[in-house]
């Protein structure tokens, strides 16, 4: 038996994965422990996780592999200050003292932290104290510790966990050590680099740029930036593609440098990039306006073409019909549903924590099958490139569970009744447990009556999205529940989508889009039949488009007729497909609302304690852990108040 820990840690979303003998075991972000949203501290307690779900101790462990190598990273840094100087002098004098204390010691301060858990184990399996343990054996042996390029492991976490045996795999983000985008040929068990983009020239940080300029948090509000497009017109399509970027037929692109400043600054854009849109980025506390609109969708269009040019030319140069995606910009599902709809591959498949999180898995998964050069041989039947049905783009059987090995994503912790009942009782917490048998029909009847529901089961996802387990649910067909669920609930912007989860075997019905969708990485258009015939929308613009009902299930329909589609399967997650089969059973609509289980500012919950204060901040109505039910009209006004002192930040 060979463990291998994978990490990831030090930029943002700090990350662990195990893997035995090439089996994901298990992955989180340290984010859902520490419940510091996009943690990018060493992964302590998500390793400790790992390490439990595994059932083994660190000592037992075969190797660790870090995401990235900092020492390239720390080149890139030097030229790029050398290459601007004396701009951006400050920013060196900032930097350079974390550079030289912490991360061109990494592989120390790795082993130092890999000792500290070591110690902490030892003191529990021991009954004794972390400095008794330290005392004992102040530098106990840590595994063999290995290393692997930040683009390489996103490959990796693209590639390995696909159902195919033969890819090509494209890594966009922001950036890495010094590759901003690449292309990779996957086949068995090795991986091929086949170019790549370099740094300051990235589509991830042109897109984040918009993100900044439009008044929103670089690496965590360009879901906003996404969501706020089909709002604006595309009316700066021309001026970006003029001033900011060169784009060639293969998809190569380069950025004038002259209108950033994150190369050497503290912020994305610089004067000149304020000159061209007619003024300084919204501050973040102010209105929305129709610029900031129509700059969203200009620069959603342009990354879209980008995307779609660079994935035809990785189809011609390797004529390969399988394609994978990893990376910060495989996140942006509407160029993923281009690329699906538009572009020249028969089967797709995307890294559900295609950000940097998943470069922890990628990572393991790369030790396992290239360092220690294992055969990628699976229980799975893999899709051959050369088999690849003709007539269809899916990747599977769409009523079947994906022939992948993410394990539908649920890779986090999961938490027994007696779990739950244990901190609902030490706090006071009033709760009923409902019959197991009875209770998906229950709950669906809470839905059909427009209540919201929190909805707490099985293992945590892992990566951004819920998928059913960590999830908030209500009733598609509601008026106004996209509205309560932004501003009551999640206390968001009121224009931000929500996504359906829909039964797999029912996709085409309501959406025209026929295979898997399980990590909700792909946008479609919604069916005609379910549209309505909405207002003139010359006679609507920006905001005033929500007041249009545009479907028969207004709450997951965006005001493009689109929606980000989860299809649940019966396979990977079989309570939250009863709990969508009761719901039609009740209204003939086999979708529901479905949105990640947590308010601004805070990451996706974790644990029955994270889930109850969530549920006792906000105006939802009832809470399902397993089969224990909590009932806000039931609660006592002390445990709201008290849940309620904490504010809501930012995100």
């Amino acid at each position: 038996m060979r463990r291998i820990l994978g990490i990831s840690a030090y930029y943002h979303d700090s990350a662990a994965t195990l893997v035995v003998d090439g089996k994901i075991i298990a992955a989180a972000q340290e984010e859902r422990f520490s419940r510091q949203k996009h943690d990018p501290r060493f992964p302590e307690k998500s390793i400790q996780y790992c390490l439990s779900e595994g059932q083994c101790k660190l000592e037992d462990l075969d190797a660790v592999i870090f995401y990235d190598k900092p020492m390239l990273k720390f080149e890139r840094l030097l030229e790029t200050y050398l290459a601007v100087a004396p701009k951006g002098f400050l920013s060196f004098l900032k930097a350079m003292p974390i550079w030289l204390k912490e991360k061109l010691y990494l592989k120390a301060i790795l082993r130092i932290e890999l000792r500290k858990l070591i110690h902490w184990q030892r003191a529990i399996d021991n009954n004794s104290s972390v400095d008794e343990e330290i005392e004992l054996d102040k530098k106990p042996k840590t595994p063999k510790l290995l290393f692997s390029e930040h683009h390489q492991s996103h490959a990796a976490s693209a590639f390995f966990p696909s159902p195919y045996d033969k890819a090509v795999i494209l890594c966009l983000d922001g950036v890495g050590e010094w590759a901003t985008s690449s292309a990779w040929l996957g086949e068995q068990n090795s991986l091929k680099p086949l170019w790549e983009i370099h740094f300051p020239h990235s589509l991830g940080l042109l897109y984040s740029s918009f993100t900044y300029y439009c008044g929103f948090r670089v690496n965590s509000g360009e879901y906003k930036l996404m969501g706020l497009a089909p709002y604006g017109k595309p009316i700066y399509v021309d001026l970006i593609y003029e001033k900011l970027i060169t784009v060639k037929q293969d998809g190569s692109f380069s950025l004038n440098m002259g209108y950033f400043d994150y190369p050497s600054g503290n912020v994305m854009t610089s004067r000149k990039f304020d000159d061209l849109f007619g003024g300084s980025a919204r501050s973040a506390d102010s209105e929305v306006t129709q610029k900031e609109m129509d700059l969203a969708r200009s620069i959603q269009v342009v990354t879209e073409d980008v995307v779609l040019k660079i994935a035809q030319y990785a189809y011609k140069q390797t004529g390969c019909k399988n394609l994978c995606l990893a990376g910060g910009v495989a996140l942006n599902c509407v160029a993923n549903g281009r690329i699906y709809r538009e572009g020249p591959f028969q089967s797709i498949w995307i890294q559900p924590a295609a950000g940097d999180a998943g470069g922890s898995l990628g990572a393991a998964l790369l030790a396992w099958y290239e360092y220690y050069d294992q055969p990628r041989s699976s229980s799975l039947e893999t899709i051959k490139d050369s088999e690849t049905n003709i007539d269809s783009k899916a990747n599977n059987n769409i009523k079947n569970a994906p022939a992948d090995h993410m394990q539908g994503g649920y890779l986090g912790p999961s938490f027994s009744n007696e779990n739950i009942e244990d901190y609902l009782e030490e706090h006071d917490i009033e709760y009923q447990q409902w019959q197991q048998d009875k209770l998906y029909d229950d709950v669906a009847e809470l839905i059909e009556q427009s209540k919201v529901v929190g909805w707490f089961q099985g293992r945590m996802e892992f990566g951004p999205r819920a998928l059913g387990n960590r999830t908030i649910v209500g009733d598609p067909r509601s008026t106004e529940m996209q509205t309560t669920m932004n501003l009551k609930i999640k206390n968001r912007e009121s224009f931000r989508p929500f996504a359906p989860a829909v039964l797999a075997e029912d996709v085409e019905v309501y959406f025209k889009h026929d295979s898997a969708s399980p990590y909700m990485l792909l946008v479609a258009e919604i069916q005609d039949k379910i549209k309505l015939a909405a207002d003139d929308d010359l006679s609507h613009a920006g905001f005033d488009k929500l007041k249009q009902r545009r479907s028969k299930l207004p709450a997951i329909t965006h005001v493009d007729y689109s929606a980000r589609v989860q299809t649940v399967h019966k396979e990977t997650n079989p309570e939250f497909h009863q709990l969508i089969s009761a719901f039609k059973r009740r209204t003939d609509i086999g979708v529901l609302i479905n949105t990640s289980f947590n308010v601004r500012g805070e990451p996706p919950v974790c644990t029955p304690k994270d889930a109850v204060q969530c549920f006792l901040r906000t105006d939802m109505d009832y809470l399902v852990m397993n089969n224990i039910v909590l009932d806000k009209s039931k609660m006592k006004a002390i445990h709201i108040t008290q849940a309620k002192e904490k504010e809501f930040e930012l995100d």
